[in-house]
């Protein structure tokens, strides 16, 4: 899977921008769950107030703090007593919370200077506790309970005097040995609150401040919600802007992914021998081309976003549960990984091995229907429609079968996940409801733990995803470098020759052996024989003897495995493949023609070839005649695969593409065969007018087509049994004298050699 990825090399800009927005969209979709906290937190239950530190306090509930505190000049140094005139910070404040309009009575309110942070902490330490003694105190109804107990530990004669009374009145009456002692019960409490709750509780106590103050708190907590609201709102839309962009571009890279490797294997496939094209099966060559390409391309558009967004989104939320919120229900968290990663573990290890199959069971599907819709011909003419069905069904049934068995398999992991996470979701809400109840955790603490546990567990569901897709890539991924890193059994030396000028046309088999690869037995033993320019080779031979074998290496289809082929002078293993093929025209046995045009067909070597070269090769093959009575001419199309002609205008214009390309070296495999007598005559008479200079081999079943050669070769089980003309052959070879009289009787062959 590596290698395969190796080639994202060419989208690295893309990647890298990928990977930064991944970056940023975690980033802000691991803050959402704080600003959810702070709404729950300090929005609706603090009404907006943040600080433990109130920023406007009225002298008389100034007064009241101080009473319970002995650091008096340590908290008010940090604020101003409201005179007839104010500073710049001052009235930013009062028009804060009072509004542009409202005027300030002298000497009635405190104001908090400009602290630093560091300042702000060191005020928060000394005020908190006495501003909640003070609200503990003035609230009206622990206020009656301390009043009672007052009044049953007082003299009659003194109780009807503090009657009268307010509670607070009482207390600065009292020494504060006694008022300690009084006040003890209630402030206990406030001692053993934990550092969270005490801040929120002296937050209640801050806002009971601004009430008294006369400040209008709704007004307070609305402009925070809304202000609040905002941010998130903003952080959803670059969250949102990210995540389409990061779609947008990975969706861009995978396709460029897909586009390169698509070429890396078309070239690969291009430079094979027809041994690695045996090896590897057309179907299969096609299914990689296709098939494996798009999972990986489906793969990489999903990939980024698992590589590098599920773990920052992962390690960042359990950062946050430890660091940002109460971390009591971390273990919650651990059990659902753990949870996670058995379920994920267990399906793959089931899935794996069908993953495998998948794609081979692909390849055979193809296969069976390349060859049927190829050989549908056959198939009606034996009538064996029935049988082939049943062979097509059973590839079918079997890739059915292994979807089958791995999608249900994949479908358990959605249902069996989602119940992991609303279980965990059940039990946050239980053991956290505890904790809201026994004062030690927050409600939005809780509602942000569930936010950020359910982004972790996202995290590992994505993983999880991935882990269907993973496998099946990785499989698809190894058979398209198995193409692209495959050797061709073909191929240039590093420092090549060039042809002898001197040699031009001349070619020679000296002691060739060929065998085909992994094959046991040698296809061809010891062939000897040379072709020369303006001259006519012929070979001929019964089925299988190997007259299409010793063609097929002419052009370095595959490499002798014995001996030496030399062409111009030069073993064509020490020439460029290109130089070689430039110099050869050649007919294969079966007609190939490509979707287009009879013109694009005859042009097939140079596009810019004039017409009246297109033209004259097509009357040498004897085309003229069936071209010229379609409706476009040479414009008329062709299907592919020549579909739309028949098999004897398929080998004319194989003909005269070769004709038109004017090489040295003219190779004909068998490409007569389809030809009737009659233009099998006239194309060979209007050849060798053309090819007087030229080197011709032909390869032939007729005995008709080779009478006249210069030399013919004759074959027998690989081996060469003969060599000569014609009338030689006739004479002194037993083979090629039984396959002339098979074809001809003795009159007809004495006629047709005298001719």
């Amino acid at each position: 899977m590596l290698k395969v990825l190796k080639n994202l090399k060419k989208s690295l800009g893309a990647v890298i921008v990928i990977v930064i927005l991944l970056c940023i969209q975690a980033a802000t979709d691991l803050a959402l769950p704080d600003y959810t906290s702070k709404i729950v937190n300090e929005g609706i239950q603090a009404g907006g107030i943040t600080s433990p530190i109130p920023e406007i306090i009225s002298k008389e509930d100034m007064d009241n703090m101080l009473i319970f505190t002995d650091k008096d000049d340590e908290i008010l140094e940090n604020y101003t007593l409201i005179g007839e005139t104010q500073n710049k910070q001052e009235e930013k404040v009062i028009k804060q919370y009072y509004g542009n309009d409202y005027e300030v009575q002298e000497d009635t309110i405190y104001v908090l200077k400009d602290l630093n942070e560091e300042q702000e902490e060191t005020l928060s330490g000394i005020i908190i506790d006495p501003l909640m003694e003070m609200t503990t105190v003035t609230n009206e109804e622990t206020a009656n309970q301390i009043k009672e107990q007052l009044l049953q530990k007082v003299p009659e004669t003194q109780r009807e005097y503090i009657q009268n009374m307010s509670l607070m009145e009482i207390i600065e009456t009292m020494p504060e040995e006694q008022r300690n002692q009084v006040l003890q019960e209630f402030t206990k409490q406030i001692t053993d609150m934990s550092d969270s709750i005490k801040e929120q509780a002296a937050i209640s106590s801050v806002k009971q401040i601004y009430v008294n103050a006369g400040i209008n708190t709704d007004d307070i907590q609305n402009r925070y919600i809304f202000q609040t609201g905002l941010q998130m709102l903003g952080i959803a839309l670059i969250t949102m802007v990210c995540a389409v962009s990061i779609m947008l571009l990975s969706s861009r890279v995978a396709a460029k992914l897909g586009k390169t490797l698509r070429e890396k294997v078309f070239k690969k496939v291009i430079t094979f021998s027809n041994a690695e094209l045996n090896q590897f099966s057309t179907a299969s060559l096609i299914t990689r081309s296709t098939n494996d390409v798009q999972q990986i391309q489906q793969l990489i558009t999903i990939l980024f976003r698992v590589v590098v967004y599920a773990p920052i989104i992962g390690i960042g939320g359990f950062v946050k549960v430890l660091t940002s919120t109460d971390n009591s229900m971390a273990w919650i968290i651990g059990i659902a990984i753990i949870a996670i990663l058995f379920i994920v573990a267990t399906l793959f290890a089931i899935a794996m091995p069908r993953f495998r199959k998948l794609q081979d069971l692909i390849d055979k599907l193809n296969e069976v229907s390349r060859e049927i819709l190829t050989g549908l011909p056959v198939i009606r003419a034996f009538n064996k429609e029935k049988k082939e069905e049943a062979r097509f069904d059973v590839a079918n049934k079997d890739l059915m079968k292994t979807n089958l068995f791995v999608n249900k398999a994949m479908s358990m992991m959605m249902p069996l996940l989602m119940f992991i996470m609303n279980s965990i979701m059940i039990l946050i809400v239980w053991v956290g409801g505890h904790n809201v109840d026994q004062g030690v955790m927050q409600v939005g603490d809780m509602m942000a733990f569930i936010q950020y546990t359910m982004q972790i567990v996202m995290a590992f569901l994505m993983i999880s995803m991935i882990s269907i897709m993973l496998p099946r890539a990785a499989v698809s991924a190894r058979r398209i470098n198995e193409v692209i890193e495959a050797e061709p059994s073909i191929k240039d030396k590093k420092e090549t020759k060039k042809f002898d000028p001197n040699k031009k046309g001349l070619v020679e088999f000296k002691n060739v052996s060929f065998r085909y690869p992994d094959a046991d037995t040698e296809i061809l033993e010891d062939i000897n024989f040379t072709a020369e320019p303006g001259k006519t080779t012929a070979i001929i031979g019964s089925t299988g003897s190997g007259k299409s074998t010793v063609v097929n290496l002419i052009p370095r289809f595959y490499d002798v495995t014995g001996g030496e082929l030399c062409i111009d002078g030069v073993n064509v293993k020490d020439v460029s493949q290109k130089d070689l093929r430039d110099i050869i025209g050649f007919v294969p046995q079966k007609g190939v023609l490509f979707s287009g045009t009879i013109e694009s067909n005859i042009k097939y070597s140079d596009e810019t070839m004039s017409d009246e070269r297109m033209i004259e090769a097509a009357e040498i093959a004897q085309a003229t005649e069936f071209i010229e009575e379609k409706e476009n001419k040479y414009q008329d199309p062709i299907a592919q695969g020549g579909g739309n002609v028949s098999g004897g205008q398929k080998q004319r214009l194989s003909i005269a593409r070769a004709i038109a390309k004017d090489p040295e070296i003219f190779v004909f495999d068998d490409s007569f065969s389809a030809l009737d007598f009659k233009t099998d005559s006239s194309l060979r008479e209007a050849l060798s007018t053309r090819t007087k200079n030229k080197t011709v081999i032909i390869v032939a079943q007729r005995i008709s087509t080779i009478l006249n050669a210069d030399k013919i070769i004759v074959l027998e089980e690989g081996k060469m049994v003969g060599m000569g003309t014609h009338e030689e052959l006739m004479k002194n070879n037993e083979t090629y004298r039984q396959i002339a009289l098979s074809q001809l009787s003795e009159e007809e062959l004495g006629e047709k050699g005298g001719k």
